[in-house]
């Protein structure tokens, strides 16, 4: 029988694309959204946000596995990313706890996740995942920790891709920093492996696209300068300079009203030096395999 599967985020960036996978693989989704959408087959819409508790008792009724994808990346305090990632997240496994019929509910996490400290957001989905992992009860929580996350719709990395594209790479903080990347599909593959592993594994994977030991700048310049077929030039962004880029930022969002990206906060997460990450465990107890590199999603415009 196929699964019921009750989805937040559904029309962000990431949750468009999970959902979409969903739907392909024959699995119902319930989705969470803010406003009415079209009808979409293989979908069930609920109107309502994430605190909303008689919606999410909606969202969850009858539904066997949960994916809660919702989350803030853009906040102007603290308390913004705390309210929506932990806050949310907690009333989230309630309501699947309390709708009796949940087996497994999967939290999209975020690598930043591994050093709390760094930012609001890193401190965020860290308390986030303890939240989750205390109030499960008899659910099984597993908690997915993608790196930088990119493709069609993205906002945040897919800018740098195309810039790079074009010959210019302006890297961050140190000239040794390692990253790592993540293609959406790759994200969504790994949701629908996760469906479909017999029992849901009750653990925390960290999630890439396994190239060994990540990116440094000089690798990811000369990536794109073999895929097409010219120099890049790279500019080093010192601290200082994202630090009052992010000060000139902050203050612009107070008086439009607006989240800003780039804060204060966020700077410690940009300049940290070293984002690579393990995802063999992941690939060995999900039989997971991603399949875009940075190279190949250079060379087939995967962005």
């Amino acid at each position: 029988m196929p699964r019921t599967v009750a989805l937040t985020g559904a029309t962000g960036f990431i949750g468009t694309v999970l959902r979409e996978r969903l739907v392909r693989t024959g699995a119902r989704v319930r989705a969470l959204s803010r406003q009415h959408q079209p009808p979409i087959d293989g979908v069930e819409w609920v109107v309502g946000t994430l605190e909303d508790r008689g919606a999410l008792a909606a969202l969850v009724a009858g539904a066997d596995s949960v994916i809660h994808c919702a989350g803030a990346v853009r906040g102007r305090r603290k308390e913004d990313f705390l309210r929506t990632n932990v806050e949310g997240s907690l009333r989230m496994i309630e309501a699947a706890r309390r709708g009796g019929q949940c087996e497994r509910f999967l939290l999209i996490s975020s690598l930043a996740a591994r050093h709390p400290q760094l930012s609001w957001y890193a401190l965020s989905k860290y308390e986030a995942e303890a939240q989750v992992r205390q109030a499960a009860g008899d659910i099984a929580v597993t908690i997915f920790r993608p790196t930088a996350v990119y493709g069609p719709g993205d906002r945040d990395v897919r800018p740098l891709l195309e810039w790079l594209m074009r010959g210019w790479l302006f890297a961050l903080g140190r000239s040794s920093a390692r990253l790592s990347f993540l293609h959406v599909d790759d994200l969504a593959d790994a949701a629908v492996c996760w469906l479909e592993a017999a029992p849901a594994p009750p653990a925390t994977y960290e999630l890439d696209d396994c190239h060994p030991g990540g990116y440094n700048w000089s690798a990811i310049a000369a990536i794109a300068a073999r895929v097409r077929n010219g120099p890049v030039r790279c500019v080093a962004v010192p601290i200082g300079l994202l630090k009052t880029i992010a000060h000139i930022n902050m203050s612009l969002a107070r008086i439009g009203r607006y989240s800003p990206m780039l804060t204060l906060s966020k700077v410690g997460e940009l300049a940290h030096p070293d984002w690579s990450c393990d995802s063999r465990p992941a690939r060995e107890a999900l039989g997971w395999h991603p399949q875009t590199t940075l190279n190949k999603a250079l060379e087939e415009r995967l962005f």
